[in-house]
């Protein structure tokens, strides 16, 4: 006890013992607060992106009298699974316009094609067997662009529909309804994806929420703003805009294509991207390694393929989200209060922004208090995409990759 007291007072111990304590004050203040400050400027600043206001659920009137006629495309690969409900959730839209639906099997190895004809009986429908992609061309893109060519002559608007997406029968009234009530040249939907499993509810709500802080949608809708995005399990787009473009030619080699037909579609008009309340993805995602894949496949290609600006996001990551957590738990540790009382205000702010878009997907209250560990998840996500590319298999995709150049 006596050396343990002479310790103490020893001056260089106690130097010591005040240069960690104001190391440590500065450190947990200056991570907390900056977190806290980044969180009160997205809350005011970013648009709006973490309120769920922008859906379709009106009802529009025929435009001059009738409804124009509509191609629906739909590529498949390896969909046996879903493509049958999905199929006939489209065949069973109440749209009285002139609808036809063109399938395109790429190259699926499970009888996808074989399962469309019953789900699409009594629908005016053509089934596609594709081509390999060529050179350059992305699989899923160079699918959409087989059935495009095959749209019915007096085609006006081409809905681009996923084979794992089931929608409400009044989906493609609202679709067309909003595209020609607002002139807008592509309308598109975020559908609801599926929340079942352990793995699912944990991740796939914040898959949306960092989508909408990456494009906040009301920007997106904003023809001043620059800001284009869209959600490809459900892309309406005007055919002479998609001709004004050049096609989907244009963005061939896009991983993202979805937001690339938007960016290219909003240079010359007016889109518009909302979430959808009667649409819905029926893909399971049965573990951590299936959303690990899907996240893992587009999430290097969002980065531009540069270490640099994957390190910047994994370090604001970090703080973004996990210094406030950190600052609080460990605070027996530390012991700096004001550390403490900022992480609990980040904290809770992140918590209240995630609050709507958890709800949104059916999640208990709380949940939305987990979202640091999910973002730290989503952080080991986008690192192992960066992986993925430097060893050649980037953008695997249901055993085809496609891995450009960085």
């Amino acid at each position: 006890m006596d050396r343990a007291a002479h310790i103490a007072r020893n001056p260089v111990f106690q130097s010591a013992a005040l240069a960690y304590y104001r190391v440590m004050t500065w450190m947990w203040t200056g991570l907390a607060g900056a977190s806290l400050a980044a969180w009160v400027w997205l809350l005011l600043c970013r648009g709006g992106f973490w309120q769920v206001g922008e859906r379709l659920n009106r009802e529009y009137a025929a435009p001059n009298g009738s409804w124009p006629a509509v191609t629906v495309v739909v590529p498949a690969r390896d969909e046996a699974g879903v493509i049958g409900s999905a199929l006939r959730a489209l065949a069973a839209q109440d749209y009285a316009g002139r609808t036809k639906i063109v399938v395109v099997d790429d190259g699926s190895t499970d009888g996808t094609a074989a399962l469309a004809p019953a789900a699409l009986a009594g629908a005016a429908a053509e089934i596609v067997a594709g081509s390999p992609p060529p050179p350059g061309w992305t699989g899923k893109l160079w699918a959409l662009e087989q059935g495009v060519a095959r749209a019915a002559p007096e085609t006006r608007y081409l809905w681009l529909s996923d084979a794992d997406v089931v929608h409400a029968p009044e989906t493609l009234r609202r679709l067309v309804g909003k595209a020609e009530a607002d002139c807008v040249d592509l309308v598109s939907l975020m559908v609801r994806l599926r929340t079942e499993t352990a793995w699912e509810k944990l991740l796939i709500p914040a898959f949306v929420f960092f989508f909408q802080k990456l494009y906040p949608f009301a920007r997106v809708n904003d023809d001043a703003s620059a800001t284009a995005a869209a959600a490809g399990g459900c892309v309406l787009v005007r055919g002479a805009a998609l001709a004004r473009i050049g096609g989907l030619a244009t963005i061939r080699n896009e991983l993202i294509d979805d937001c690339a037909l938007a960016r290219e579609i909003k240079r010359e008009g007016g889109i518009w991207l909302g979430l959808a309340d009667g649409s819905c993805s029926i893909r399971p995602y049965f573990g951590l390694a299936d959303i690990w894949s899907m996240v893992a496949r587009t999430a290097f290609h969002q980065l531009g393929y540069s270490a640099i600006v994957l390190a910047a996001t994994a370090a604001g990551m970090l703080v973004l989200y996990l210094a406030p957590p950190l600052a609080v738990i460990l605070w027996p540790l530390h012991g700096v209060d004001g550390a403490l009382a900022l992480g609990a205000l980040g904290w809770l702010a992140m918590a209240g922004c995630y609050r709507p878009t958890s709800q949104f997907h059916g999640r208990a209250w709380w949940e939305a208090a987990m979202l640091p560990l999910v973002a730290l998840f989503y952080t080991a996500m986008t690192v192992d995409s960066a992986r993925r590319h430097w060893l050649g298999r980037g953008g695997m995709w249901k055993a085809r990759s496609f891995a450009p150049e960085a």
